[in-house]
């Protein structure tokens, strides 16, 4: 077990600090442009709704390649690793491409979505507009993070997304306020500094790539090419007049090997979706629940807001080290998984279960240590004051359950290719549960702010009875590879 733990260890602290570097950016947004003026802070936190929402797909085929790619790996078929990575790759840069035209192309009218004021509508245009190329390279990037972390490469990642971090923190203050020889650029600086990192991340990944330190992506199957040939095979065939029996079989053998591979690829690719469409109903739905909890918080006055905001950011600051658990934890059980020791797997998954309830209370303690420090240092005063110190409480408890639910719904059950009961679990709780119970005490009983602040901190907890049931069912304690490489 102390091996486990080590490999474990290995893996978190990377995606964890990445994960932190990650928050930063947001903060630095908001706190760079919070000095220019209030409409350009809100312009771009609306914009920043499509970022959110984009994110949202991205994760969802990052957690799919991951489900596959780390049994594939475990049980050192890198091949086929390189094909689930080409599969992800297809869908990922398909949709950041719709996502970079409609951002570049129909700006406004995306706007219009989420405001109706006329000046935030054009400032987040620019925003969009500005911030298009970023979506699609993003896209590559991002893959290509989750797949160094599943070949045993975290470190990599941590340091490419770290870099590139630091990089549109600097950028974003220079670009902004025109320090030096750089133009003022205000909300348009912010857009193209996230647009450089994003390039450098990208740049920085093909490197990784030439230098072999990385699976390379198949270009061929990721534009389904191989399938073409496959189909010219056929083709020419059919066509071939009788000749010799020895050309004949040769080309027979030719084409049953295609096909062979072909009929391989296709089987891959169902599994995929198969793993993958849970996750990305799981992701859009929570996306949207989280979108709500902002909405009934939104309605509450400006002091409301402005305490959950910070609350927020501090609590996923924290919560880090707990995502990167369950990262670790389904890279981890994957690859113990493809190489079939599923009794050791069960093992690890309870020692799991109960290290990430260990994580979630010292979590939980650091939250109530620096809340002191917390409400001297934020300008807020009376109500907004007082919410943020029992918003904070809230937030001690939340991420006990918070850290438990996700090493178990986002580690050990996709370990398995388990990813049908998280989306049921989450998506029931939030949208029959905690959303309807927010909006009734906001909307109807008028309930006081901290009391509709509590309701929505119910979420992690209402489902605890359930996720250990299922947990202890051990549905997820199974290897789902096939023999793909035989004819490799």
């Amino acid at each position: 077990m102390k091996k486990i733990y080590k490999q474990l260890f290995k893996i978190v602290l990377p995606i964890s600090f990445q994960f932190v570097m990650m928050s930063l950016v947001s903060a630095s947004d908001a706190f760079m442009l919070g000095f220019l003026d209030q409409d350009s802070l809100s312009a771009v936190s609306l914009a920043g709704q499509v970022i959110f929402v984009n994110s949202l797909f991205f994760e969802a085929f990052n957690y799919g390649c991951s489900v596959l790619a780390a049994q594939y790996w475990g049980k050192g078929d890198k091949k086929t690793v390189e094909e689930v990575l080409a599969i992800t790759m297809r869908y990922t840069l398909l949709v950041g491409l719709i996502f970079t035209l409609a951002t570049f192309f129909i700006p406004q009218q995306i706007m219009h979505i989420f405001t109706d004021d006329n000046e935030l509508i054009i400032r987040g245009a620019r925003y969009l507009r500005m911030a298009s190329l970023s979506y699609i390279i993003c896209g590559f990037a991002q893959i290509y993070f989750g797949i160094l972390k599943v070949c045993d490469r975290a470190g990599l990642s941590s340091l490419i997304g770290s870099v590139s971090v630091i990089l549109n923190i600097a950028l974003n203050a220079l670009l902004i306020f025109g320090f030096g020889p750089f133009p003022r650029m205000g909300i348009e600086g912010a857009a193209l500094a996230t647009v450089i990192a994003r390039i450098f991340e990208a740049i920085f990944v093909i490197v990784l790539v030439v230098l072999k330190k990385s699976i390379p992506l198949n270009v061929s199957k990721m534009l389904m090419l191989d399938r073409l040939t496959v189909k010219k095979v056929e083709h020419e065939t059919e066509k071939e007049t009788e000749k010799e029996t020895e050309k004949e079989t040769g080309k027979e053998t030719e084409k049953e090997s295609k096909a062979e591979k072909l009929k391989n690829s296709k089987a891959l690719h169902k599994d995929y979706w198969k793993y993958t469409v849970p996750l990305l109903f799981n992701q859009l739905g929570w996306g949207g629940g989280v979108t709500m909890y902002s909405v009934i918080m939104g309605r509450l006055g400006s002091d409301a807001i402005a305490a959950n905001s910070i609350a927020s950011i501090v609590r996923s600051i924290v919560a880090s080290f707990c995502w990167g658990i369950s990262s670790g934890v389904s890279i981890i059980l994957g690859q113990m998984l493809g190489r079939n020791e599923l009794e050791d797997a069960k093992k690890a998954g309870g020692s799991f279960v109960r290290f990430s309830i260990l994580i979630g209370a010292i979590s939980g303690l650091i939250l109530l240590a620096i809340t002191p420090a917390l409400l001297a240092f934020v300008n807020l005063e009376g109500a907004a004051h007082f919410y943020l110190k029992i918003m904070m409480f809230y937030a001690s408890y939340y991420i006990i359950g918070n850290s438990l639910n996700s090493t178990i719904i986002g580690g050990i059950f996709p370990a398995g290719g388990d990813t049908k009961f998280g989306m049921w679990c989450d998506i029931i709780t939030l949208w029959c549960v905690v959303v309807p119970m927010g909006m009734i005490g906001a909307f109807v009983l008028k309930l006081p702010v901290l009391v509709v602040a509590f309701i929505l901190t119910l979420d992690e907890f209402v489902k605890i009875p359930a996720v250990y049931r299922h947990y202890m069912k051990y549905i997820w304690v199974k290897n789902i590879t096939r023999d793909l490489d035989k004819d490799e």
